[in-house]
């Protein structure tokens, strides 16, 4: 394994697709990630932040630190949602699979989100286009209905299309997102949903919003899905993806309630 996270592979994320920004003409890039990009050093920012208090002298450029850190955490967190909406939107294709990959190559520390995201990298090397895909519409599509029902409306009411996709639907509105005329799927699919999470990092969101849309569009469901697809029968690729996906959602939960 590699020495430190500075060496691992930059992933590029696709276009984000279930979504038109309103708000602006300007194109969203989509976030960048790597090993160290996604594993976002908090407290080293903080303790950054709280140094400087004592240093006068290089008040300056402790701020100008803290502002670097700040723009390379939000990068980062957007990085992570975007690959989780790829994961999640559809079978994964070679090229993706192949950046993945490279996340077996991060870890030398020993916590859980970054042994989480080494071992999504191993089942990544491990695995073929044809298997995924196999696995993805067992998973999300079956016959009539996958095993999974990836909705935050079946989560938190039993039903689809019910109130909660309504409230998400005028809050997506007031942001200025309005749902691609070729998107099929509601917009409470998880990997709609880390859609908009990337989107409102990229664009510089207030914190305080994608703290709100967090706590009341993805917090109350997401842990719980993620545990269900770690036990899905179906589930070989997929339960590292669920294992990446729920300490990422730990970490953004400590992340924003930090932000306070």
């Amino acid at each position: 394994m590699k020495d430190n996270y500075e060496e691992t592979l930059t992933m590029q994320a696709q276009p984000l697709s279930a979504f038109d920004d309103q708000t602006s003409d300007d194109q969203t890039s989509g976030g960048q990630i790597s090993g160290n990009q996604v594993r976002v050093e908090i407290s080293n920012h903080h303790n950054d932040s709280a140094g400087s208090e004592s240093m006068p002298g290089n008040q300056q450029g402790s701020a100008g630190q803290s502002t670097a850190n700040q723009l390379a955490e939000d990068q980062y967190r957007a990085g992570a949602y975007s690959m989780l909406a790829e994961l999640l939107r559809q079978p994964p294709q070679q090229e993706l699979l192949k950046t993945v990959t490279g996340l077996a190559d991060v870890v030398e520390e020993k916590d859980d989100f970054a042994v989480a995201m080494s071992m999504l990298g191993l089942s990544a090397r491990a695995a073929t286009v044809n298997e995924l895909d196999d696995e993805f519409h067992a998973l999300f599509i079956g016959l009539g209905r996958g095993e999974l029902v990836p909705y935050g409306s079946w989560y938190l009411t039993g039903f689809l299309m019910e109130k909660p996709l309504g409230v998400l639907r005028e809050d997506l509105a007031r942001m200025g997102f309005a749902r691609n005329d070729d998107t099929c799927e509601p917009e409470d699919h998880v990997a709609a949903l880390c859609e908009v999470m990337a989107l409102l990092i990229d664009e510089d969101r207030d914190l305080d919003q994608q703290r709100i849309f967090f706590d009341v569009h993805i917090s109350p469901w997401l842990g719980q899905f993620y545990t269900d697809l770690s036990e899905a029968r179906s589930a070989v690729f997929y339960r590292s993806v669920a294992r990446f996906g729920k300490a990422f959602f730990d970490f953004e939960k400590q992340y924003l309630a930090m932000s306070v």
